[in-house]
C-alpha cells in the first residue's frame, strides 16, 4: 500500500473500512473490512453497580483533548499493538485537523485511562483505549458514550467486538447493516465542541441512562 494521507484515511472510514498495521514495527498498512462490526448503541452502555460504586469512592476527573498525544502514545507503546509509526503520524494529523479526539480520565491529577477515535459525520469510530490503573478504560468509555449522546451522535463503531466490550453493552452487526447506518451518519455532521466542562460524574452517568 502506498503512503496514506489523512484524507485517504477519512475517505476509507466513510466507506466502511479502516487501516491497520500487523505490528508496531510493520512498514505497511492494510485496509480492514470485517464481516461483522462491533457497535454499542448510543445510550446503551452497561455500567455495573460495582463500577458506579467505584466512581463514587474515587477522586476522578474527565477531559476532552487535553492530552491527545499522551493517550495516543499509551495506546501505541504496547507490545501487542496495530499502531505503527505511520498510523501514529496520521492520527496526530487527524487530531490537528479536528477529525480525531481523545477522552482522558484522571485520578488525583494523574492520567489513569483514556481512548481516542475518529469522527465521521455522526459516527464515532473508537480506535484504541488504555488503562493504567483499575477501570481506567471503562471510565473513558462512560465519558465517551455520554458525550456521544449529548452531542446527538448516531453510531458508535468499536470496529471489532471483544469480551470486554460485550460486558459493557457491545454487540456485532453485519458489515452490510453497518454500512447502511454509516451512510445515514455521514449525512449528519456532529462534533464534540459542546463538551460540558462543568459536568459531574452523576450527569455523565445519567446520559448513559443510569444513576450514580
Amino acid at each position: 500500500m502506498r503512503v496514506l494521507l489523512a484524507q485517504d484515511i477519512l475517505l476509507g472510514y466513510s466507506t466502511g473500512i479502516f487501516p491497520m498495521a500487523k505490528t508496531k514495527t510493520s512498514k505497511e498498512l492494510y485496509w480492514v473490512k470485517p464481516k461483522k462490526r462491533g457497535v454499542i448503541p448510543i445510550g446503551g452502555l452497561h455500567i455495573s453497580k460495582s463500577l458506579r460504586k467505584f466512581i463514587r469512592s474515587e477522586d476522578l476527573h474527565m477531559s476532552l483533548n487535553q492530552s491527545f498525544l499522551n493517550v495516543l502514545n499509551h495506546c501505541a507503546n504496547r507490545e501487542d499493538t496495530w499502531i505503527n509509526d505511520e498510523l501514529h503520524k496520521i492520527y496526530l494529523e487527524l487530531y490537528q485537523l479536528g477529525h480525531a479526539i481523545s477522552i482522558e480520565v484522571w485520578s488525583n491529577n494523574k492520567l489513569i485511562g483514556g481512548l481516542f477515535g475518529v469522527k465521521i459525520g455522526s459516527c464515532f469510530c473508537g480506535e484504541s483505549m488504555f488503562s493504567i490503573s483499575k477501570n481506567g478504560s471503562k471510565l473513558a468509555m462512560i465519558v465517551t458514550m455520554g458525550l456521544l449522546r449529548y452531542n446527538n451522535f448516531t453510531l458508535f463503531d468499536t470496529q471489532f467486538m471483544t469480551e470486554h466490550l460485550k460486558t459493557m453493552g457491545g454487540s456485532e452487526i453485519t458489515q452490510t447493516d453497518y454500512e447502511k447506518q454509516l451512510t445515514i451518519a455521514t449525512t449528519h455532521n456532529r462534533n464534540f465542541s459542546n463538551f460540558p466542562n462543568n459536568y459531574s460524574w452523576p450527569e455523565i452517568i445519567q446520559l448513559n441512562n443510569h444513576k450514580l
